[in-house]
């Protein structure tokens, strides 16, 4: 990351610990005075936004170290794994919130105090929109991938915590004494989701998942429009934190001098690096007619020949 984007990162992660902070404390008094399954599901929930939140400033504090020796590419891959912390304190509330629900329902307990906890709800509810809020603001500008998986988690919030507000009016003013944990039970699920959803982006991003097909189009539009190219092949793309890392094979005159074969890609390289902000490209030039490996259809089709054909 550069300076500013790191900075923006970290604000946003700074901001969504403080958010965490204030609803724990809110919410540990909410599920003393109510009993609720619902509301100690939506406590444990932020108890987990806390740590999380911690993890993801880790996150991003280390993605934006420059690379070094050891990391020449970067670090951009230690928010995946802030991610994948996320996804596993997720998944491991949800299935302690089932749990606690399935054996309010074989109890019968009953809750209590339903305007307290409402209220809490409340405020909780405007916490995380105030957060939200500043969270797309700064994926708009980092594409922080830590940052994304905390904003899936909070936005999951606004819903757990109308649920917790419809399960105590249904429990004590509609006298529906199974809403409570049948809501905490929904609430795991969805909790659930969501750790699915984490889980295969940060999966994907460790896994050096290429780039969906309609960037990689594109990009390889992009690359067509520089006619002293030809035979575009072997194309490579994948994401590490906020930087995009590409490379490809292109075919040049082999008569060409090694200067005159710099000079193109110079431009080249100049032209795609400013249509894709925060990419670090590498060309391979092949000499017309060369072929690498006979049969391999992901090193030698012709991405541009591929175009022509859609065309």
């Amino acid at each position: 990351m550069t300076a500013p984007t790191a900075k923006l990162a970290r604000s946003a992660a700074m901001a969504s610990i403080t958010v965490a902070v204030i609803l724990v404390a809110l919410k540990t008094w909410a599920s003393w005075r109510t009993g609720s399954t619902a509301m100690l599901g939506s406590l444990a929930d932020s108890a987990l936004d806390l740590i999380a939140s911690l993890a993801t400033l880790t996150g991003v504090w280390v993605a934006s170290m420059p690379a070094d020796e050891d990391h020449r590419f970067g670090h951009g891959k230690a928010e995946a794994l802030a991610a994948i912390f996320q996804v596993m304190l997720i998944a491991l509330s949800a299935f302690g919130i089932a749990v606690r629900a399935i054996m309010q329902l074989a109890g019968q307990h009953q809750t209590a105090a339903a305007g307290d906890g409402i209220a809490v709800s409340v405020i909780a509810i405007a916490l995380t929109l105030a957060l939200l809020g500043w969270q797309r603001y700064v994926m708009s500008r980092t594409r922080s991938l830590a940052i994304q998986t905390d904003h899936l988690h909070y936005k999951s919030d606004l819903l757990l915590n109308l649920s917790v507000i419809a399960a105590l009016m249904l429990d004590q003013y509609a006298g529906l004494g199974l809403a409570d944990p049948l809501f905490g039970l929904a609430i795991a699920a969805w909790l659930a989701f969501g750790a699915w959803r984490g889980a295969s982006e940060a999966v994907d991003a460790l896994m050096d998942r290429e780039w969906p097909e309609s960037r990689r189009i594109a990009f390889v539009e992009a690359a067509a429009r520089h006619p002293e190219l030809s035979n575009l092949h072997d194309l490579r793309t994948r994401t590490s934190g906020n930087r995009d890392f590409v490379q490809f094979h292109v075919d040049l005159p082999p008569a060409m001098t090694i200067e005159q074969a710099h000079a193109i890609i110079e431009r080249v390289e100049e032209d795609l690096c400013g249509q894709f902000p925060g990419m670090e490209l590498l060309i391979h030039i092949d000499p017309e007619g060369h072929v690498d490996e006979p049969g391999n259809p992901l090193v030698e089709d012709d991405e541009f020949a591929k175009l022509e054909k859609d065309a």
